[in-house]
């Protein structure tokens, strides 16, 4: 069985690699690992230092908790560009030799409880964000009681308290961390053992949650933001600029961790629910499925890079220079009190 052969391989976190010497030396460039890193982190930063003026600024009471949420977003994506950044251009630099440079596996476990970590963060956070926005639209009078940055920090808290629990579980015996092709990078087993399975559909299983959850209560959202703007009763007649801005920045970013994340979400449930079963006795994946793996993970990592984009571009200030007549269309920023009939 596999857990003897990879204690023969010098841990319990190798398993038989379809690698040779040969294709490791020439696929072991750090340059494009650490290029990819320093991209993510500058768009990153320029998000937080934006923020940063939006919640200094004269920004609205009910805008607040948002950018909480979305500051505590934007800081995860750029915590998680930089550690797990760090350990493949580290690996890549190593000729993608792990037995070497960790023969006990303990960077290969803190790499793959990272991975976990900062994987499910920011589709838990978009989650938390869909919530938030749900009740400020549908719930206006009673969220406005409960709603304050100091609120939105302990979501975000528990959030990652939540994500470090998960990605602490492999190291508590439940699913195991094991080093993926080609050899700079760690994740969770796609293995048919009932710990790795029931750990990767765990993971899988609370992403498309996560997922699904935000695309319903934002379409709800939508719906209701849609109506407010167009309704006609005086209660509803209130400066709606600010939440137009938020949805907007809010559907962007469940459209890119959707389109960014349920590849690999759904790739991981379908090859652990293979029959027969992807995975060999002796631990060894098809070529073509550590292919599949990899460049599902390298789509998924473009949701970091992506993410402080949505909230740059999506801002009112950007939108109005980039089409000066929005309030000219059916949808306007602000909705209009009454609708006087016309003079004869």
């Amino acid at each position: 069985m596999w857990p003897n052969a990879s204690a023969a391989l010098g841990g319990p976190c190798f398993r038989p690699s379809n690698l040779t010497l040969e294709e490791q030396r020439l696929i072991a460039s750090p340059w494009f690992a650490a290029s990819f890193c320093l991209v993510g982190v500058a768009s990153n930063v320029l998000a937080l230092q934006v923020l940063a003026g939006a919640r200094l600024g004269p920004a609205p009471g009910p805008r607040t908790p948002f950018l909480t949420l979305l500051c505590g977003l934007v800081l995860t994506d750029l915590l998680g560009l930089l550690l797990t950044g760090a350990v493949v251009t580290a690996q890549h630099a190593a000729l993608l030799d792990w037995r070497t440079s960790d023969p006990g596996c303990r960077l290969c476990r803190f790499m793959g409880a990272a991975m976990v970590f900062f994987g499910l963060c920011p589709l838990a956070l978009g989650a938390a964000m869909a919530v938030e926005r749900f009740l400020g639209i549908t719930r206006p009078f009673s969220r406005t009681a409960m709603a304050s940055p100091r609120r939105a920090g302990a979501t975000v808290g528990l959030v990652w308290a939540a994500a470090l629990g998960l990605g602490l579980l492999p190291l508590l015996g439940l699913g195991r961390y094991t080093v993926q092709f080609p050899g700079s990078w760690c994740f969770l087993t796609l293995g048919p053992e009932p710990g790795d399975l029931a750990f990767a559909l765990l993971f899988s299983g609370l992403g498309c949650l996560s997922l699904a959850l935000s695309f319903l209560l934002n379409t709800v959202s939508v719906a209701g933001l849609c109506r407010v703007c167009h309704g006609r009763r005086p209660s509803q007649q209130r400066p709606r600029d600010s939440e137009l801005e938020m949805m907007a920045q809010l559907l962007g970013i469940m459209v890119v961790a959707s389109v960014c994340w349920l590849p690999l979400l759904v790739f991981i449930a379908q090859t652990v629910l293979r029959n027969p079963p992807a995975m060999a006795p002796s631990g060894r994946l098809p070529r073509a499925t550590e292919k599949q793996l990899l460049i599902y993970l390298r789509v998924a990592t473009w949701n970091q890079i992506l993410d402080p984009w949505v909230y740059i571009l999506f801002r009112r200030a950007v939108l109005r220079r980039l089409q000066p007549r929005a309030r000219a269309h059916s949808l306007p920023l602000q909705p209009h009190l009454a609708h006087r009939p016309t003079e004869p």
